[in-house]
């Protein structure tokens, strides 16, 4: 089966032609979603990759070992994809650390990487990395994204373009090959020292493609998803463009804590998740159900035992029937407690047990896998 031969950042051009949207990306900010549409984020990339340009950001021979390599390490927030774009877009390498990376990892993956600038979400973090600069010799610059004093903004990089940058600009865009290192991804370290795993554009996008035939939809410009799995993770980040190039509004949750109170104000259509997260949930579901006295908690457990048994062949009318009247008195509850339009859930990481997946799917929520 062949797949299209995009970049990763090619997604905000089709999007910008295909679909575009007023809330491409979302988070919350001082206790209001705040949104960035298809229009302005293309135009913010496109001057940060014009700032990361003039301090001498370049993909140089187009090898992984000489493409110059940035750093981030951030909790998910649209800037994380702004930047992961930008440096994208000039052939550079991103190289994400997760935030809760210790100082001694962090800097074997500064320096194996050889990166040039890093990007820091706020002051706690910023303190992690300034403890390890005298140790990262090849770390020329330092910018974050909570506006800190002393501290260099990722905004002074937004660079209005002109007629002569943006002609530079689309030249290098339209060098770039889709074969090329599109980021290196360290693993954790938890058998010696982490590893860097380099991937293309195409090992991303080919993923992405072969899993969109998996997908109810094959562009979903009207709906929009939670994202709180990290951005460093693989998973999400293969996640995030398939979202990026079907149109569908990401909006990231404050916290693991608030996905909760974030699911009942974003009302996304599905979000992606862990085996465990899952497990929590129906755990939670399973307590709220004990609590139930009467005619309702029986109806409760028989709705549960209807699930247990899903399946998507081979089940009689009376069995379907039954789980009509499941799915409009109690599982319509399930969906509400997660939004109220929740069509999908992808879990990644681990199996996912055959019983979550039963019973999610019959509760009208089905569950996709993701692995590899």
């Amino acid at each position: 089966m062949e797949f299209p031969k995009h970049r990763l950042f090619d997604s905000v051009r089709l999007q910008l032609e295909k679909f575009p949207k007023s809330d491409m990306l979302n988070a919350k900010v001082n206790g209001s979603w705040q949104g960035y549409s298809t229009q302005e984020a293309d135009s913010l990339v496109t001057r940060y990759s014009n700032g990361l340009l003039q301090k001498g950001v370049s993909a140089n021979d187009f090898t992984a070992e000489g493409s110059d390599k940035i750093a981030i390490i951030s909790q998910n927030r649209p800037e994380w994809v702004f930047t992961d774009l930008a440096v994208q877009q000039l052939g550079a390498i991103l190289v994400p650390i997760y935030p809760t990376t210790n100082p001694i990892e962090m800097e074997f993956i500064l320096n194996d990487a050889k990166a040039k600038i890093i990007f820091v979400a706020d002051a706690a973090l910023l303190e992690k990395v300034k403890a390890i600069l005298p140790n990262v010799p090849s770390l020329q610059l330092v910018y974050t994204f909570d506006r800190i004093e002393g501290s260099m903004h990722y905004s002074e990089l937004l660079v209005e373009p002109s007629p002569e940058s943006t002609q530079i600009l689309k030249t290098i865009k339209d060098s770039v090959p889709n074969t090329h290192t599109a980021t290196i991804i360290y693993t954790s370290g938890t058998t010696g020292t982490p590893k860097g795993v380099m991937l293309s554009h195409a090992n991303i996008v080919s993923n992405i493609f072969f899993a969109r035939q998996s997908f109810p939809f094959p562009d979903a410009p009207q709906q929009k998803a939670l994202s709180f799995l990290p951005l460093n993770h693989i998973f999400e980040k293969m996640i995030t463009y398939l979202y990026l190039f079907s149109g569908i509004s990401i909006y990231y949750a404050e916290s693991l804590e608030t996905i909760a109170d974030n699911l009942r104000e974003v009302k996304p259509d599905g979000f992606t998740t862990v085996p465990r997260l899952l497990e929590k949930v129906y755990e939670r579901i399973m307590s709220k159900g004990n609590e139930q006295k009467g005619i309702k908690r029986k109806l409760f457990f028989w709705s549960v035992g209807l699930g247990l048994k899903y399946a998507t062949t081979g089940k009689s009318a009376f069995y379907k029937m039954q789980l009509a009247i499941a799915r409009k008195l109690v599982f319509s509850k399930w969906r509400e407690a997660l939004g109220g339009n929740i069509s999908f859930i992808v879990t990644g990481g681990a199996a996912a047990s055959e019983k979550l997946l039963r019973i999610f799917t019959a509760a009208g929520i089905p569950v996709y896998e993701g692995y590899g």
